[in-house]
This record gives structure tokens, sequence and C-alpha cells, in this order.
């Protein structure tokens, strides 16, 4: 007589034992309860398929690689974080975590995570996929994007499991607002990713030809189809862990499907015949067009006002130049004069550009701070109105003058002319730079436009620094001051006009890294922001960037869509991807 059974007896049992509603993959441990999150929005109706245009193919199903817009769109909705930004009202909020506290010096953050949840594939997810998620991001070999937002004060954050549902995170110093951080970081499944970690290939793991069954995430939808060039498709997570008022799981929508367009134009006609229901980032000239169609066509669009992104004429302050630049090195003698940078910005015709390359749509600006930050926005800032007489004030008192014929030069009678490098995929800023040329001429300045390929102009202004000026573009994924230390640290990668500083350069630069170092630690978020007011009035005065205008966030949607509320941040129409919902019902049937 047996008494055992065999390991793949034993091997079967447990699969339909653990696949049984209560139990967890730890040998028939009962499963904890759910604590789910119950969203305030209006219920909706459950099924259909919602198809979303995407102007290029994905690249990677892998959160730890991925940084392109494309694929950051899709794993948006296979994912999700411990603590979110609510993109419609950019403040942070619970997720994953179901509560956070910090200690009073600031150092230490204990979150508590929602019990008894589980990723897509059903197993369940506990403290343990939280520390492996951190240590991947954190690993210097993987190189992951989120690594540096995670090393406040230029040390890791420790991260530790202090019990099954409890991972407490300590920052070296104090850091505002260090639950944003966590926006960043969706969580990955341990069991899933683990070997690929250890193996050294968790970069390469989720390709887009990795099939379905060995991915799986916390978000509202799971990966069901991939059809190269064409499509990628999307199904309900049956275990997400968000429901309606009502008590009902969301997701309402049973799929997702991004369709592969190839441009914005492409995109819109898609939209404009109805093969899709959502459309985003509309240029001003498209959206004109939508607009007159929205009453037949069933669609509709929206202007959302300004976002993060701002325009900008950039100088090159760099002190370091290539050896055949000997011109640049010239022309900074007139670029390091905080007079002239201020009389360009003076006779530049900020109301004319959003006019003419937005139709409008659109925001003068003066600071890289657009009034689409709603929290950090200082509207006290002074907007003067274009002065031609003001710019040739300041240029005299500078030491400038001009010739009979009307052309400025400097003290030592040099003709002041420069070019203007911009990028060839952006008819809009291509527009700017044109503009600023014919402003320009008004004072005496000649201006040459210099169009390039979009690498080839980054390369120019990160890394080989051939250049005179610029006309660019940044933008943020978040409001808050700390998102912008890259740019405004002198020693940040991202600090434009002098990359590569050992210590500040100017005075200026100085007080600025001074209180972006104060706010960073702040706890007080009136104190903070008194210190940022600061920074951007610092900007206006000394001008690094002439900021010039911040687009309007313009998207659509077809009328058959529920729960459409579009957002000025990051991802601009799917942020509430769970609570979206078709109207019609016979449509929505599965």
């Amino acid at each position: 007589m047996k008494v055992g059974l065999s390991a793949r007896t034993l091997a079967l049992s447990l699969i339909a034992f653990l696949g049984r509603p209560g139990y967890s993959i730890a040998f028939g441990l009962p499963q904890q309860a759910e604590e789910l999150l119950r969203v305030d929005a209006p219920a909706g109706i459950s099924g259909g398929n919602l198809v979303v245009g995407l102007r290029s193919e994905p690249k990677t199903m892998n959160p730890v690689v991925s940084n392109d817009a494309s694929s950051r769109e899709v794993i948006a909705q296979t994912t999700a974080d411990l603590i979110h930004i609510n993109r419609s009202s950019q403040k942070a909020e619970l997720a994953l975590a179901s509560s956070w506290k910090v200690s009073p010096n600031g150092l230490l953050y204990t979150v508590e995570l929602r019990k008894g949840l589980r990723f897509s594939d059903g197993v369940p997810f506990d403290a343990d996929d939280v520390v492996f998620s951190f240590k991947v991001y954190l690993d210097e070999k993987v190189d992951a994007p989120q690594r540096d937002s995670l090393m406040p004060g230029g040390k890791p954050i420790v991260v530790k499991k202090t019990g099954p549902y409890t991972v407490t995170f300590e920052l070296a110093q104090p850091y505002a607002s260090a639950e944003r951080l966590f926006d960043s970081v969706v969580i990955l499944p341990r069991h899933l990713l683990a070997n690929s970690y250890l193996e050294g290939k968790l970069t390469r793991a989720w390709s887009l030809s990795t099939p379905p069954k060995e991915m799986a995430g916390l978000g509202p939808f799971c990966l069901k189809a991939y059809v190269p060039g064409q499509r990628i498709t999307l199904q309900r997570n049956p275990y997400y862990w968000k429901v309606d008022p009502q008590g009902n799981r969301l997701p309402y929508l049973a799929e997702m499907t991004f369709l592969f367009a190839g441009n914005e134009d492409a995109e819109v006609l898609r939209f404009e015949a109805g093969e899709t229901d959502i459309l985003s980032r509309i240029s001003a000239q498209n959206y004109a067009v939508l607009k007159k169609e929205q009453g037949s066509r069933g669609l509709q669009v929206y202007d959302l006002g300004p976002g993060l992104e701002y325009n900008f004429l950039l100088f090159n302050l760099n002190s370091t130049l290539p050896a055949q630049a000997g011109g640049v090195a010239s022309k900074q003698t007139w670029f390091r004069e905080v007079k002239f940078r201020q009389a360009i910005s003076s006779a530049i015709d900020r109301e004319a550009m959003t006019r003419i390359v937005y139709l409008g749509l659109g925001t003068s600006l003066w600071t890289p701070t657009t009034p689409g930050n709603k929290l950090w926005f200082d509207s006290s800032i002074a907007r003067p109105a274009r002065s031609l007489v003001h710019s040739r004030e300041l240029l005299k008192s500078a030491g400038f003058s001009w010739r009979p014929d009307g052309t400025l030069v400097d003290a030592r009678g040099t003709p002041v002319e420069f070019s203007i490098i911009t990028s060839t995929s952006s008819s809009q800023r291509t527009q700017m730079a044109t503009m600023i040329q014919e402003d320009l001429k008004e004072i005496g300045i000649r201006v040459q436009i210099v169009p390039l390929e979009f690498r080839a102009m980054l390369d120019r202004v990160l890394q080989t620094h051939d250049y005179e000026t610029a006309v660019m573009g940044l933008g943020g994924g978040d409001i808050d001051p700390n998102s912008q230390l890259n740019v405004w640290l002198s020693s940040g990668d991202d600090h434009l006009w002098n990359l590569g500083q050992t210590k500040p350069a100017t005075p200026w630069e100085a007080e600025i890294d001074r209180l972006m170092t104060r706010q960073m630690s702040t706890l007080a978020t009136d104190e903070r922001k008194r210190l940022y007011d600061r920074v951007q009035k610092i900007e206006m005065e000394n001008l690094p960037f002439v900021c010039l205008v911040s687009p309007d966030v313009l998207v659509g949607a077809t009328h058959r869509i529920g729960n459409f509320r579009p957002a000025v941040l990051d991802p601009q129409t799917l942020w509430n991807s769970e609570q979206l919902f078709i109207r019609d019902e016979r449509k929505a049937a599965k």
C-alpha cells in the first residue's frame, strides 16, 4: 500500500489547490483579505475595447529600461507604484501603499502595503516584491533611468522589509516631497524577474516578442497580443486592486488596443475616420481642423491650457568649447553680458509667437515654470511687454552702438551676429527661430538659422558645445521643484548653458545652488515655495534661458468614451484608464 504521492502528483495537487480563491502560493497559507482602493468617480459600464492612437511603435515592455514615450504610455497601463501622483490634482496619493508616515527628522519613510493584492497572473504581491524592485532600480549595473532620483544627497535610499507588508525607506538627508519619488518606480514581479536579474539579463527581459504569459504587473491591464507594425492589445487585469463607488472591480474596459500610426497626421486621420477613440498631443494646426469637425464627427477636442513644456532661446555659455569653435568663443563676450541677454529678451515678440506658431493656443513665458504648474508657478513675476526702446537702452548701457546703416556693433566695432540651431523635427521651433531672426533685425542684429537633425543638434548642445545659440524645449514629468534639480544645480546633467561645471561659474548660479539645495531638504511647503519663487526671479533677471512660449495641451476623444478627464501631466488622456468606459452598451457587449 502506497502512503505517499509522486512528485508529479504532488505538483498537480498543489497547482489545483493554490488556484482556489483565498490561498497564496505560500503552500496553502490563507490569502489576506484584499485591501482594495475605492475611487471617487461616476459608475461606468463594463466591457468594450478602447482604441488609442500611438504615434510610434513601442520599443519594449520592460519598465526598467523604457525611455521612449510610446513604450512608457503602454507600460503605464500594465504597472503600478506605491504612491502615485494624481494627474488632475497634481498631488501625491496612495496607490499600492495603504499608508505612509515620515519620521520627525524626515529621514525614514515607513510604508504599509495593501494586503491581499495579486499580480495579473494571480501571484500574491508583498514586501519582497517592493524590496526586489528597488534593488533593481538602484543597481548601478542595471543603470535604470530612475536611479538618479533615488539617491537624494548622492547616496542610494536604503530599503528594508520590516514585515510581510511593511517596507522602510531610509534617506541620507531630508528630501522634501520624497513621496513623489515613488511615482516613477513601478513594482516588478519578483517571481518572474528575479532569475533574469541574478543572471544579469534583466535589461533584455520583456521584449515585445516575450509571450504574454511570461509577463505580469499590477496595473489595470495586461498584455494580450502584439502584432508588429500594427497594434498592441491589452486586456483587463482580473486582479486589479481598485473598485468603483458601488464596489465593482475596475477597470471597466475589457480591452485596450494601441494602433501604431507613424506620425501625428496619420494619427489624426485615423481619429477623424473613427478608427481610434482617443488622441493626445495634438498640434495647434490639427486641433483647429478637428474643432471645426467635432460637431458632425462624434468627437470632441479639448484645450487644457499650458502644460509643463517650455520653449527657450539658449545661449552657449560653456567654458569648454571645441578647438575649431573660435567664433563661438568670441561671441561669448556678448552672451556673458547680462544686459545683452536682457536686450534680446525684450526685443522678442512672444505674443506674436504664441499667436502665429500656436494659433493662440499657448502662453507666453518669462520663466521655465509655466502656469500649468498649479502649485509652484509664481504669479507675482512681472511679464513685461515687448519693447525695442528698452532693448536699445540696455544695449547702449552695455557699450554697444549702431552704425549709420542700423547694424549693431560692440565696443570694438565688430558687427553683432550669431546663429541659432534648431531641430528639423520641430517645425514650431524652427518657426520660433525665424521669428526671433526677424525681431532682432529691428535692433540691428543679424541672425542665421541652422536647421539640424535632432540627434545632431543634441550632440552639439550636450557633447561638443559647437553652437552659438539654440531654440529648444524642455518639459517635466512632475511639477515639484526637485524634478528640475538636474537643470538648475550648476553640477546638473541638464545645466544646458554651461555643462560640466565643477563649481558655479557666476554668483547668481551659486545662489540658485544654495536655494535649490535648501528647498530640497526643507519640509515646510510654504518655505519651499518662497525659496523656489526666488529661483524663478533669479532666472528671469539673468536669463540663461530666454523663455518664449508654452504650448497648450491639446487632446481629443470620441463621444462614446465615459469618465474622460484629460490632464496636463503625462499620461494626459489615460491617467485614469481604469475608470474609462464605453457609453454605447451595444458596442460594450461581449
